[in-house]
């Protein structure tokens, strides 16, 4: 499941005719679902009312072939309780759930905080553990203690980049959530140890690969996931830094799949950066892996209607 990038056109507004593309030709590839408004959708830069605009958009786009999940979070628990609401009016299929922005409470503050969106609507719920980006850690056990007040509760994404989490949420709750990883270059591990799902970067731009990674991971191919995996990983570590959001938005825009704008604070790459990261995707795209991927569905597919 794609975390999708939010395209901006020119003047940095939201590009919708392109998501809507983005999100058929994503579908078309092999994705399962789509992930909306997470950071890597550059969320925390956009108005409430766009969001919702966004959300708008990649339920048209998905056009009920796949769950559409929305991100949901806020500087303030209200906040987050009325994005959760007003996912569900605009047809959203689930939610992924983050902790505060800004603040980070103890565990007393945290639960109040995700519990209140839990309870906001009837959707399936995916609680968000990224500590390295946000400071704040639900552990295992605090996770145990949320599934087992909380039925909507069904899922964790886990990016703590500790690969063990994942093994000890499955001895806590055997097969009580789905655990889906959020950290590109560690899909393969993780599946090792009980993932069941993954939450992804470069499948913006690169669907095919990522499914067939996952499949073969899943299924117990080595041979063929760990040659994919040797071939992707140059690609997948650039979901790991913290220019990410530039990183793979100018993967999409070297494979004719987007464009690199974001909006400030972020910047666009320059330089030696940029440089160098061009020379990482045409390596990969020289040695591109045909013989274990299938062809991508036609770019043509996002030139949709305005």
């Amino acid at each position: 499941m794609p975390a999708i990038t939010t395209c901006f056109d020119a003047d940095l507004r939201v590009d919708h005719g392109f998501m809507r593309g983005h999100c058929r030709w994503l579908l078309d590839n092999g994705c399962t679902g789509i992930v909306s408004l997470g950071s890597l959708g550059e969320g925390a830069t956009l108005s409430f009312a766009e969001k919702l605009q966004v959300l708008e958009t990649c339920v048209a786009g998905a056009h009920g072939r796949a769950p559409v999940v929305a991100s949901v979070s806020g500087l303030a628990t209200a906040e987050a309780v009325g994005l959760a609401k007003a996912a569900a009016d605009s047809g959203c299929d689930a939610l992924m759930v983050l902790p505060p922005y800004v603040y980070q409470g103890d565990w007393r503050e945290t639960k109040t905080h995700v519990v209140a969106v839990f309870e906001a609507t009837p959707l399936p719920c995916m609680l968000y553990n990224n500590p390295v980006a946000y400071g704040t850690d639900f552990t295992p056990l605090q996770i145990k203690e949320l599934a087992a007040q909380y039925e909507n509760l069904e899922a964790v994404k886990e990016s703590s980049t500790d690969v063990r989490r994942v093994a000890a949420i499955r001895a806590l709750m055997e097969d009580r959530l789905e655990v889906l990883v959020g950290v590109d270059d560690t899909v393969v591990e993780a599946i090792a140890v009980g993932v069941t799902g993954w939450v992804a970067g470069l499948a913006n731009a690169l669907p095919r690969e990522s499914v067939a990674l996952f499949n073969y991971a899943v299924q117990g191919d080595r041979e063929k996931a760990f040659q994919l995996y040797r071939w992707f990983l140059p690609l997948l570590r650039l979901d790991t830094v913290p220019r990410f959001v530039q990183l793979i938005k100018l993967v999409q825009s070297e494979l004719g799949v987007g464009n690199p704008r974001v909006r400030p604070p972020r910047l666009e790459l320059a330089g030696e950066e940029l440089d160098e990261t061009r020379r990482i995707i045409c390596d990969a795209l020289r040695n591109r892996p045909t013989e274990l991927v299938a062809p991508a569905a036609p770019i043509a597919k996002l030139e949709v209607e305005q």
